[in-house]
């Protein structure tokens, strides 16, 4: 315990960070909490309107530490990482959850099933979204190359490029090329 004491107050962005994702998460529960539970829309709504807040408030600490004079850390790199995805996955994290909110809670229809070309439709989508994520993070990260610190202030923050290709070459063979490579191989069996 007392290393991770240390580890945040070395890191606040950390900390920062990981009460974004609880925070994330809890706004998200909450709202669909309030719409199916409590059958008050509007509520919900402003909650769930708060979600890409908490984005804003991970930035606003991560660029405030840079700001201030702290040498960047993988932790920097993390924020602009989670903004990235965040702005781009967290409306689609929305409505998964409230579709099976809905169905569980509210007599909704069973969230649907994805087959054949769906799939692969579907898989190549967020292969896209991954990109489009990845593009926001990189942004984000020369943002605060470029105008925030001086190189040897920011030079961990390079790190995080080869992370982002890493990730989105990941999600591209386990993802998208999966599908096409075992949809094919159901074909071939039927």
């Amino acid at each position: 315990m007392d290393e991770i004491g240390k580890f945040i107050a070395e890191n606040p962005t950390a900390a920062v960070i990981a009460a974004g994702e609880a925070g994330f998460w809890v706004l998200i529960a909450a709202g669909l909490a309030v719409r199916y539970g409590l059958r008050a829309r509007r509520t919900s709504a402003v909650l769930l309107a708060l979600v890409p807040l908490i984005d804003v408030v991970v930035l606003v600490a991560a660029t405030a530490d840079l700001a201030g004079g702290a040498k960047a850390n993988s932790t920097h790199g993390l924020a602009a990482v989670y903004l990235g995805f965040s702005v781009v996955f967290g409306p689609s994290l929305v409505r998964w959850a409230d579709v099976r909110f809905a169905h569980r809670f509210a007599g909704g229809p069973a969230p649907p099933k994805r087959e054949g070309k769906e799939r692969l439709h579907h898989e190549w989508r967020e292969f896209a979204k991954c990109l489009l994520a990845c593009g926001i993070a990189a942004a984000a990260l020369l943002a605060a190359i470029f105008a925030i610190g001086t190189p040897e202030q920011v030079a961990p923050l390079w790190d995080w490029f080869p992370r982002l290709g890493a990730v989105s070459a990941i999600w591209l063979v386990t993802g998208p090329v999966w599908e096409e490579l075992s949809g094919t191989r159901a074909k071939v069996r039927r």
